[in-house]
Formats: structure tokens, sequence, C-alpha cells
């Protein structure tokens, strides 16, 4: 026992306590962000109404690209099921790997990191009360296709639940996660190829959401400004923390 638990401190960085005080606050975080972003679902008329207030915005600006964008892109089979893929998988799978990559191999930059996403959940939250959308999929009158139901079924996309809220597309969560994790992981390794890979990660997760009329641009945008907003929070919190909150190990 006296082993295994000498075993345990060695391979966490901070031993067990600390590890089971992210785990349960990232899951907790999570949960009562989902289940506050489901609740706010009632609001149907606003969010159908906002989403036309981004068209005719859009429109306003000559920018509204992204039927044509989309129409591109599903004349080319393969690379609209590749944006299908990862817009289901890649927001869990590759923002937890990077957590925990984070966590084990950086953990003098994860408190940092932990920090930012804990304000962009809340800051997202609240835009999602304040100005629930409805998803450009959701209009097909203005020629948007609902790819990822298309390919996956009805099932990948579901519908308003107590955990899932599908009016709540402003901000995008997808693009101010990527771009959080994506400056980080440029910041911190120093294989090329990887740096390349992370640089990249918040554009591409930008065009997936895009193409695949979850999102417009308008949504993307914002959760850029959510990811930067965040991290300057995540700045300020560390002056009352310097040791424990800064972010430290980036690559000169």
């Amino acid at each position: 026992m006296v082993r295994s638990r000498k075993l345990l401190t060695r391979i966490l960085p901070n031993g067990p306590v600390d590890a089971l005080r992210q785990l349960l606050l990232f899951g907790g975080a999570y949960y009562v962000y989902r289940i506050v972003r489901g609740v706010v679902d009632g609001q149907v008329e606003a969010a159908f109404s906002h989403a036309r207030t981004v068209v005719n915005t859009e429109r306003g600006l000559h920018l509204f690209f992204e039927p044509s964008v989309q129409t591109w892109t599903i004349s080319r089979s393969w690379l609209i099921h590749i944006a299908d893929f990862t817009y289901v998988n890649a927001h869990f799978v590759i923002t937890t790997a990077f957590l925990v990559w984070l966590y084990f191999w950086r953990n003098e930059a994860f408190y940092f990191v932990r920090n930012m996403f804990m304000v962009a959940m809340g800051l997202a939250l609240v835009l999602y009360i304040l100005y629930p959308t409805a998803p450009p999929r959701f209009l097909p009158e203005w020629g948007f296709t609902d790819t990822v139901t298309d390919f996956f079924g009805q099932g990948a996309s579901h519908s308003a639940s107590v955990l899932y809220n599908p009016y709540a597309a402003m901000p995008s969560m997808h693009v101010a996660f990527a771009l959080m994790i994506g400056v980080t992981g440029y910041r911190l390794v120093k294989w090329r190829p990887a740096r390349i890979f992370w640089l990249v990660y918040p554009l591409y997760i930008a065009f997936v959401v895009i193409v695949t009329a979850n999102h417009f641009w308008m949504d993307a945008a914002v959760g850029a400004v959510v990811a930067v907003a965040s991290a300057y929070a995540s700045a300020v919190l560390a002056r009352a923390r310097p040791d424990a909150w800064a972010f430290a190990g980036a690559t000169a």
C-alpha cells in the first residue's frame, strides 16, 4: 500500500489529491456548463430571430459566404466527411487529450490553461442566455445543409434535452477551445511539425464548424474573442497566485 502510494505520487506531478481535484473541477464545470446550456432551450423564437439577424448582418457586410463554401465542400465528398467526423469527435477527444498531456508533461502551464477554460465556459453561458442563436443548419432556406445528420444520422445532432441545447451557436466554443489549446500547444512544443499542427488547428476547426453549417463565421469570431478574453482574465488571476497560476514553460 505504501509502495503504491509512493508510485502514484511519483507519476502524478502534484500527487493524487491534486489530480483528483482537477478531474472533479473540470468534470463539475463541464456538466454545470452543459446543464445550464440545456436549460435555456426554451427561447426558440428568439434563437431563430437572432440567427436571421446574423445572416442580415453578414449580408450587410458582404461577407455572407458560408452557403457557397459549404456547397464547394459538399461537392468534394471526402472533404465534407472528414469535416463531419472532426466536428463530432475532435472537440472532445483532442481537447481532452491535450489537457491530459498538459497536466502530466507541462504541468507548470496547466493551471493557467485550466483557469482559462473555466472563464471561457462561464462567459459562454452568459452569452447563450443573453443571445440564444440557432445554427445555420436550421436555416435551409438560405442554402444550408445539415451534413452531420446526413452523414451520421439523427442521433448525432440530437434534439433539445437537459444536457444539450441546439440553440447555442453564439459563441462557437469549438473555435474558442481550439484557439486556447492551439496557442498553448504552439508555445509549449519544440518539434516543428507539432508546432505547425497547433498553429493550423484553430483555423481548421473554424473551417469545420462553418462547412458543417453548425456555426456562422460570426459565431467563430465571437468564440475567438471569448478565448482572448479568457486568456487575459487568466493573466489577471495569475497575479494573485503567480507561483501556481502563471503561465510557464513556453519555448524560446
